[in-house]
């Protein structure tokens, strides 16, 4: 599982770690654990709507949600790699940064259905993610946020006793690092 900041570079990666599963010969897919914030953010600016944050974060944890139930099942019946691109932690860490309560739900779903998985945590500076955020010309984040979400992610890490990897380097030299993180 990866996990890491806006801009940490998790779907990029996760597609070279299938790459270079399948090129060894190994069965290899990505399961994508997307929110739906930005269609959200684009169907509110559409239709002139402002969405308060509680409301989108119960639309966003409700996508959420239902996205990381259906990668379980797809990842209990497959063989060879399972590389899960954002989870569950995920939306924990956004309403960390939004200043929402964690709630009940969201933390107890997230330690359950994480326990199974080798979790790798891509951590880059949080002003080198801003700049990959704004090269794609898709979406924004405050630096202000990033460095909130980062904080929380690396506390999550060291509780949790994930891999941090320093992803920061070229996508390769990333693959390596996580291979070696994971025991892959």
């Amino acid at each position: 599982m990866l996990l890491g900041i806006d801009g940490a570079g998790k779907t990029t990666t996760a597609a070279a770690l299938a790459a270079a599963g399948r090129k060894a010969g190994h069965p290899a897919i990505v399961l994508r654990n997307r929110s739906g914030r930005r269609w959200l953010a684009r169907v509110s600016a559409r239709c002139g709507l402002e969405v308060s944050v509680q409301w989108a974060d119960r639309f966003e944890t409700g996508v959420r949600l239902v996205n990381v139930l259906v990668s379980q099942v797809r990842a209990g019946h497959r063989e060879g790699l399972v590389v899960i691109d954002r989870h569950l932690v995920c939306q924990s860490v956004l309403r960390r940064g939004r200043g929402l309560p964690p709630g009940r739900v969201l933390p107890w779903l997230a330690a359950r259905s994480i326990r199974p998985c080798t979790v790798v945590l891509l951590d880059v500076p949080a002003r080198t993610a801003q700049q990959r955020i704004l090269s794609r010309g898709e979406d924004h984040e405050s630096l202000d946020y990033l460095r909130a979400a980062r904080t929380a992610y690396l506390e999550l890490a060291g509780a949790g006793g994930w891999h941090v990897v320093d992803a920061t380097g070229s996508t390769d030299v990333l693959v390596a690092r996580i291979a070696d993180a994971a025991g892959l």
